[in-house]
Order: C-alpha cells, then structure tokens, then sequence
C-alpha cells in the first residue's frame, strides 16, 4: 500500500496531500508570503487526519518548479528536511504538469493543455501536457519564454489545446495570435499539491526513488524578478 506526502509552494499557492490507497487528503490556502508559517502544520494536519506519522509514508512529493523562486527554496528546503529525517526518497513534480493534471481533473477534463505561469521580466514558465496512459505527459520540455515567441505544438487529436494558468491572462495581446489553436480555460488556475500526485505516483511506480539531497528546485531563468 503506497502512501506519499505531497508538498507545493511555487506560487501563491500554499499546500499538502497525501496519497494512501487511493485516498487523498489535502490542504491548500492562497497565502502570499505565508508558505514558511504554514507549510508544516499543515504537513501535521493531514498526517494526523490520516493518523500517520512521516515515517509511515513511502516517499515526499514536491512541486520542484518552476515558480516563485523563494517558494521554490521553501519547498525543497522543507522536502529535504523531512526526507533525511525519516529516511525518505523524494519525487520532483514539474509544477506546469500539476496544472496540466488540475485542468485535467475539472469537470471538462481537456486532454491537451497549455499550462502558463507568469514568470515576470516580461516572460512565462510554459508547459505542454497531453493526457496518456493515465497521466498529463510533456509534448515540450517545460520552457521560459517571451509570451510574443511562444509557439503551440501541432495541434493534438481534437483540434485544439486548452490554455491554462495566470500566464494567458497577464499577457493576453502578446498571446492572442495563438487563439486559433488554444482555447480560453482556467486562467486562475495555480498548482496544488493534490495535482502532484498523479505524476509521483507514475515515478514511483517506475522505480524513482531518490535521496533527500535531490530536493532542488528548477528555476529555469537565474534572474529573479518580484512584483511589487
């Protein structure tokens, strides 16, 4: 009976699962600039609803990016502390596969997303997911690029992807030549911890197991820009 933690701070986002046996609990509160304070209560919270200890828990999911880069460093930070406490492997989850995976969970459930996170200095974290063999899988890799560059892949079978995420809405003119081939979704949407789980599992299940020290977080740009 696989039983994983799950953990996600890159965005405004704050939030915990926990997978075992199919059952899933969480928590997730949008807390700008809280993640510190509550990131481990709620760690506490789920894994005394489920009446578990850490230790019980096989591996420790974590949204390694991209993001926030100070919530990124939270994130790892708390991921790797945990796992070399108890003696944990860690699973790194693509934050814009978690999105994918949420959009996928709505009740319209696309099968192929465009999952945009505002990245700042004029430019967007993006990602490309279609749905196989059970989970959102990457058509891109996921990439940091001017919105007036970025580019959709061919269209996947239905004709068109589905956009979601802040990115769309903060850039709409430089992004609306892509309206042909990507539909308006969720431009709210942020990822959650429970979103991760889909995509650790499949690691899991593939035989990942890595060591605490592999808790790092993926920036893909060096400069870091905050918004006022």
């Amino acid at each position: 009976m696989t039983t994983l933690l799950a953990l996600d701070t890159a965005t405004d986002n704050c939030s915990v699962a926990l997978w075992q046996a199919g059952q899933v609990l969480s928590r997730c509160e949008l807390a700008p600039r809280r993640h510190g304070e509550l990131l481990l209560p709620m760690v506490d919270a789920v894994l005394a609803e489920a009446q578990l200890g850490l230790g019980a828990c096989d591996a420790i999911a974590f949204g390694c990016g991209p993001g926030s880069f100070t919530g990124l460093r939270i994130a790892a930070a708390v991921t790797q502390g945990l796992a070399f406490g108890a003696d944990l492997p860690v699973l790194p989850v693509s934050d814009l596969a978690a999105m994918a995976e949420g959009a996928h969970a709505a009740d319209d459930a696309p099968t192929a997303v465009g999952a945009l996170l505002d990245a700042r200095l004029e430019e967007v974290y993006a990602g490309w997911y279609v749905w196989q063999e059970g989970r959102m899988q990457p058509v891109l890799a996921d990439a940091l690029v001017a919105p007036a560059a970025l580019q959709a892949p061919n269209a996947p079978p239905g004709g068109h992807w589905w956009g979601v995420g802040p990115g769309w809405a903060v850039y709409p003119e430089a992004l609306a030549p892509l309206h042909g081939v990507v539909r308006p979704g969720r431009t709210d949407l942020l990822p959650e911890a429970r979103h991760l789980l889909p995509q650790a599992l499949a690691q899991w299940r593939a035989g990942v197991r890595l060591p605490a020290a592999s808790a790092l977080p993926v920036y893909l740009r060096d400069a870091v820009a905050w918004r006022s």
